[in-house]
């Protein structure tokens, strides 16, 4: 709504036009998913902070149980926050209906990694990746798969988790020298 007003009282000047720039207005479709990608893991893992967990993103770990309605079962901060990645439509030329499909694709990717289905699948080929498993094993262990697997921002920040004993190991241990450290600091 904000931005559909500020586009019709010309408060935003970047409006792109179909006519004049087809290629720009074309390729942003296909932008918005990797940086609504990019843009989750960094809000993902700035609500994994102690005081914003225990503030807002502790609500949405409370599905333990996960399903399409738990991807928005989330505090309002949460929903402001990652909600947000549409603000790269103030700086970025687009159209409305850029910012509908943004905003459709953030609903969306919500729900689908929280459908138990890991890919959309067509004659039983995989077709779009869904990344249910991945995000189980964010609620599982807390600390692991903040993003997606659009873009591989856990594999580039050492926090992917592709659920084997390995891995598993790895966050344990990661865990433990967290604690450890928590409990030198208190005394």
């Amino acid at each position: 709504v904000f931005f559909f007003w500020a586009y019709a009282n010309d408060y935003l000047p970047h409006y792109l036009e179909i006519g004049n720039h087809p290629v720009s207005f074309v390729l942003i479709f296909f932008l918005v998913p990797f940086w609504a990608s990019f843009h989750f893991h960094f809000v993902h893992r700035l609500l994994h902070w102690r005081p914003l967990f225990k503030l807002a993103h502790s609500v949405h770990h409370r599905n333990v149980s996960l399903g399409p309605w738990s991807g928005f079962s989330m505090h309002p901060i949460e929903h402001i926050l990652y909600l947000s990645s549409v603000l790269i439509h103030v700086v970025l030329p687009s159209h409305p209906i850029h910012i509908l499909f943004h905003m459709m694709w953030n609903a969306i990717g919500a729900s689908s990694s929280h459908s138990g289905f890991e890919s959309l699948t067509f004659r039983g080929k995989p077709i779009i990746a869904l990344t249910a498993f991945h995000h189980q094993l964010h609620h599982k262990y807390l600390d692991c798969n903040y993003g997606n697997q659009l873009v591989p921002t856990d594999r580039w920040f050492n926090c992917d988790h592709n659920g084997s004993p390995q891995a598993t190991s790895h966050i344990r241990q990661r865990q433990r020298e967290r604690a450890e450290s928590r409990k030198q600091r208190q005394t």
